[in-house]
């Protein structure tokens, strides 16, 4: 992998235009600090503004996905003061906004355990598969804290209901679990989970890229909000400008002449 980041986070940018984020501490379990915190606010907005990638990746390695906050950071945390700890929250909160707001897809890759800010990073991304042995937990009030910079991402992955659980008693779940209740989009068996992935990359790749885009702006817009006059218009306007685009013409062009479009080729 390139390693244009520190040696805690890598990114990779294939020809294809898939790019890898992957968080590269397994040996504390991809656990966050204010440079892993840092580190991934920065890829994710390189890999967001660069124009040659189509999909992202994020992964952790070793055996966890991701364990929330690392050790040595809560320590520190504990010794802060109240303008201390909202300074410190804002980094990890501006991360998951970022990663949320990522014009390009993403995919978290959850190849084992993600507790608390792990299960913020799987609820930000757009899609999540993950293998059926993982296990999830949201264990902040165990520690005396509560979930709250990943809670807009959280509640909106598995919703208020599964959150009045999860985040009040703080136990684990399984991966049937997470997909049953929203987090995870599809559970397979370990040595199925790169060709699951896959399947999801041709999915998206196979789509336009401006569209994709779009659509992901769209959800954001609509969402959660009352069915105005104002909502109806603004849908409208979208899928407007997005037929009198160059790649809505190409791509309605290349249906009736039953031939692939541009990007697809």
């Amino acid at each position: 992998m390139s390693d244009i980041l520190p040696n805690d986070i890598l990114v990779d940018i294939a020809g294809n235009g898939v790019a890898t984020v992957t968080m590269n501490r397994g040996e504390v379990h991809n656990a966050f600090n204010e440079q892993v915190i840092a580190g991934l606010t920065d890829a994710f907005r390189q890999v967001g503004e660069n124009p040659d990638v189509r999909v992202v990746l994020l992964r952790g390695v070793g055996k966890s996905f991701s364990a929330g906050a690392d050790l040595g950071w809560m320590k520190k945390m504990a010794g802060y003061s109240y303008e201390e700890n909202v300074t410190d929250a804002m980094g990890l909160a501006t991360m998951l906004r970022t990663l949320d707001e990522c014009p390009k897809p993403t995919i978290a890759v959850v190849q084992g355990p993600a507790f608390g800010g792990g299960v913020g990073l799987v609820s930000a991304c757009d899609i999540a598969v993950g293998v059926e042995t993982a296990t999830f937990a949201l264990s902040e009030v165990r520690l005396g804290i509560i979930p709250a910079a990943i809670s807009p991402y959280v509640i909106g992955a598995i919703g208020e209901r599964a959150c009045r659980r999860y985040f009040l008693t703080g136990e684990r779940f399984s991966a049937a679990e997470a997909q049953r209740i929203g987090l995870l989009h599809e559970v397979v068996a370990s040595d199925a989970l790169e060709e699951a992935v896959a399947r999801v990359v041709k999915g998206l790749t196979d789509s336009a890229p401006t569209a994709v885009t779009a659509a992901k702006e769209l959800i954001r817009a609509v969402a959660r909000r009352p069915l105005t006059d104002a909502v109806v218009r603004d849908t409208a306007e979208r899928i407007a400008r997005q037929r009198a685009s160059a790649e809505g013409k190409e791509g309605v062009g290349a249906f009736l002449d039953k031939r692939n479009p541009s990007w697809r080729s």
